[in-house]
C-alpha cells in the first residue's frame, strides 16, 4: 500500500524501518520517563528522521522515500512516503524481506535522527557499486545500504547485540562485497542517550520535545 501522492521513479529507496510511536510499543528510555513520555520521544525521533529523508530526496533525484512499518499506518507517516508492512519474525528477517521487496537502497532506523547528515554519502557509495554501513556507538548500526540485493548479507548476523555492527560488516566483506563505512552516531536506547543526540541536533524537533518534557518533570 502507498500513501497518497506520486510515486517517485527511482533507482534507490531510502527507507525508515519504524514502529508506530505509541506507548508500550516503542522501546522506552526509562527510567525516568514514563511509557507515554518515551513514545513522545520516539515520535520526535521519527519526525526528525522523516525530515532528513525528505531533505535527502530534494538533493537526490534517483531516490524515493519509504516507511517500512510495524503498527497502523496513519498521520505519523508523512505524505509522499511509500508505505509497506514489516514482514518477518525478527529484525534480521525483516531487513532481508525489506530489501527483497524494495530492491537496492538504504534502510535506516527510527531512533538515530542525527544520521540524516550521512544519507547522501550512502547513495554516493551505492551509485559506485559499493554497499554502505553506518554504526552506532553502542555497537549496532543505524543504517545499511545495499547496491544490489543479496539476502545472504543478513545470514547469521545477530541483532541487538554490542557486536551487531561488527558482525554485519564482517558478513558483507565475507561475501566479497565492497562497503563504504559511514560515520558513527548515537542510538536512542537509554535516557542518557538523549543528551548527545540533541547535542548534535540543537534545533531539532527532538531537542524541543526533550527539553519540554524535562522542564515539566523537574521544572
Amino acid at each position: 500500500m502507498r500513501r497518497p501522492g506520486d510515486r517517485k521513479v527511482s533507482q534507490f529507496h531510502l527507507t525508515v524501518i519504524a514502529k508506530q510511536p505509541v506507548a508500550g510499543r516503542v522501546k522506552a528510555p526509562v527510567p525516568p520517563l514514563s511509557e507515554e513520555q518515551a513514545a513522545q520521544i520516539a515520535a520526535a525521533c521519527l519526525h526528525d528522521t522523516f525530515e532528513a529523508v525528505s531533505s535527502c530526496l530534494e538533493r537526490n533525484d534517483d531516490v524515493r522515500a519509504v516507511a517500512l512499518i510495524d503498527g497502523d499506518a496513519g498521520l505519523w507517516i508523512p505524505t509522499g512516503f511509500e508505505v509497506h508492512r514489516q514482514v518477518g519474525a525478527g529484525l534480521r528477517e525483516r531487513l532481508a524481506n525489506g530489501f527483497d521487496l524494495l530492491g537496492p537502497g538504504l534502510i535506516v532506523g527510527m531512533d538515530t535522527p542525527s544520521a540524516g547528515a550521512h544519507f547522501d554519502a550512502a547513495f554516493d557509495a551505492m551509485r559506485d557499486g559499493r554497499d554502505a554501513l553506518g554504526l552506532t556507538h553502542d555497537g549496532g548500526y543505524w543504517g545499511i545500504g545495499l547496491a544490489s540485493v543479496e539476502r545472504a548479507v543478513f545470514d547469521d548476523v545477530p541483532m541487538s547485540k554490542d557486536h551487531t555492527g561488527a558482525d554485519q560488516l564482517q558478513q558483507i566483506r565475507a561475501l566479497g562485497r565492497r562497503v563504504e563505512m559511514l560515520p558513527t552516531v548515537h542510538d536512542l536506547d537509554r535516557f542518557d542517550d538523549i543528551a548527545p543526540i540533541i547535542g548534535d541536533m540543537p534545533g531539532s524537533h527532538l531537542a524541543s520535545v526533550a527539553v519540554s518534557l524535562l522542564n515539566r518533570r523537574w521544572g
